[in-house]
């Protein structure tokens, strides 16, 4: 029994039958088709659901979404939007966002803030590429963020629409919240 033990080991030394054990499932592997992304040239096609880069977004007639709630501001984990509203001076009871900033490089791309906004302000696109040489260019302001929601639009809605926060068509429109009108005493009375 000794020696067939010995006999086997000196065989598999001298034919290097690991190595051929290993080439085998070289071979095997070898006619697949790959499965790796050549990634510059190759885009990967990315979910609606996908949490890229935020935006904030405007009403179709152009006028700001963004009421200055600051829940966003709350809602956000990582601490890394800053909202600064004010009251409307020709509204009294309405406020907007005077600034609103959001650091990229502590965003976490949670989402919550997303959920947290009343008026679906804000949504996330499918944006991921946030290379730069200078850190300081990831502390997106008000305008850029506003240019990165009317770019990306089409994301921007397909991310709230997979997210069940707004609908496609007419009858979103009558649920979405918009701040109460003051009403005016009439003379009258």
């Amino acid at each position: 029994m000794n020696t067939t033990l010995t006999t086997k080991k000196f065989f598999d030394a001298v034919l290097f039958r690991e190595i051929w054990k290993a080439m085998k499932v070289t071979f095997r592997h070898m006619f697949h088709k790959p499965m790796t992304f050549q990634y510059p040239r190759e885009k990967r096609t990315i979910p609606d659901a996908h949490r890229g880069a935020l935006g904030l977004l405007r009403y179709d007639d152009g006028k700001e979404r963004c009421v200055g709630c600051d829940l966003c501001e709350a809602a956000c984990p990582s601490h890394c939007i800053k909202v600064i509203s004010e009251e409307d001076k020709s509204l009294p009871l309405q406020r907007y966002a005077t600034e609103f900033y959001i650091d990229i490089t502590k965003c976490v791309f949670c989402g919550y803030c997303v959920e947290a906004c009343p008026v679906n302000a804000l949504a996330m696109t499918k944006v991921y590429e946030f290379s730069t040489h200078d850190k300081r260019t990831l502390l997106f302001d008000k305008q850029r963020l506003y240019e990165i929601g009317e770019r990306y639009l089409e994301d921007a809605k397909r991310y709230l629409y997979a997210h069940n926060q707004e609908k496609e068509g007419e009858e979103s429109r009558a649920y979405r919240y918009h701040f109460p009108v003051p009403v005016e005493k009439s003379p009258e009375s």
